[in-house]
């Protein structure tokens, strides 16, 4: 069987994994819903070391992680230490904080990033920047991401696309992944439905309204490696299971 390239962005299951414990318990579940490719992010305080030796325990692969920008400043090397404990080739940046939103506040981290991707690409691993909403904020006559991506050469940014919130910043997640072709090598997968008063919702995968066959499409075109499937809030759902049915349903579009 080839490589497994669908998982899960354990933003999901965040609150169960605050102790080593409960991310033990995490990577069971996971593994027994079926997926063998995770993301980490937004885990506790825990033994980077501990959380390795559970990677390995539980036959996992770690595509890529999130971390706060903060901490690729001020903690490279920790960064990388812990990239290499859980055998991860890729990093991202979750967001920045809403000061880089300007014309300023992208030339400041463009800046800032380019020592930093320098570093992370000598140890072997690469950077990519995931998206909201707020991005496609237009700078003149582009929003700040695609302008992002004309000013960052792809050598120091990926892109790390989330199709829910493309579509919340109303673009259109396919022709964003074609315009990233080349330089995405993980996609947030998350859908969104509807509700009757014009309120926005995350759904499993395949229970909203987002254009899957399209998506999968242009994502295979442009290079994807891994699809994590993620949904930010699970309401009075199970997030476990909000993953297994996501997972049920983007086996049944051809992806394990």
């Amino acid at each position: 069987m080839g490589k497994k390239v669908l998982g899960a962005q354990l933003y999901t299951v965040r609150e169960s994994t605050k102790t080593i414990e409960g991310v033990a318990e995490t990577f069971k579940k996971i593994r027994k819903i079926g997926y063998e490719v995770i993301q980490i992010s937004s885990f506790g305080k825990v033994d980077p070391k501990e959380v390795g030796r559970l990677v390995k325990d539980n036959g996992l692969t770690v595509a890529i992680t999130h971390m706060g920008w903060q901490r690729f400043k001020d903690e490279l090397d920790a960064v990388i230490e812990e990239h290499k404990l859980w055998g991860c080739r890729h990093s991202a940046v979750g967001g920045v904080p809403h000061d880089y939103f300007t014309a300023d506040g992208l030339k400041k981290f463009v800046d800032e990033l380019g020592p930093i991707a320098e570093k992370l690409n000598k140890a072997g691993i690469d950077f990519s920047y995931h998206n909201h909403n707020m991005e496609f904020v237009k700078i003149g006559k582009k929003t700040w991401l695609e302008t992002l991506l004309d000013t960052a050469p792809a050598s120091v940014l990926n892109a790390e696309l989330d199709t829910y919130w493309v579509q919340a910043g109303g673009g259109d997640p396919a022709w964003w992944i074609r315009r990233c072709r080349g330089r995405i090598p993980v996609l947030h997968v998350k859908d969104m439905g509807i509700k009757p008063l014009r309120e926005q919702v995350y759904t499993p995968i395949g229970e909203g309204n987002l254009n899957w066959p399209e998506i999968l499409k242009a994502a295979k075109e442009s290079g994807v490696e891994y699809y994590l499937v993620e949904q930010d809030c699970c309401y009075d759902a199970d997030p476990f299971e909000c993953l297994a049915v996501s997972y049920r349903n983007m086996k049944a579009m051809g992806l394990e």
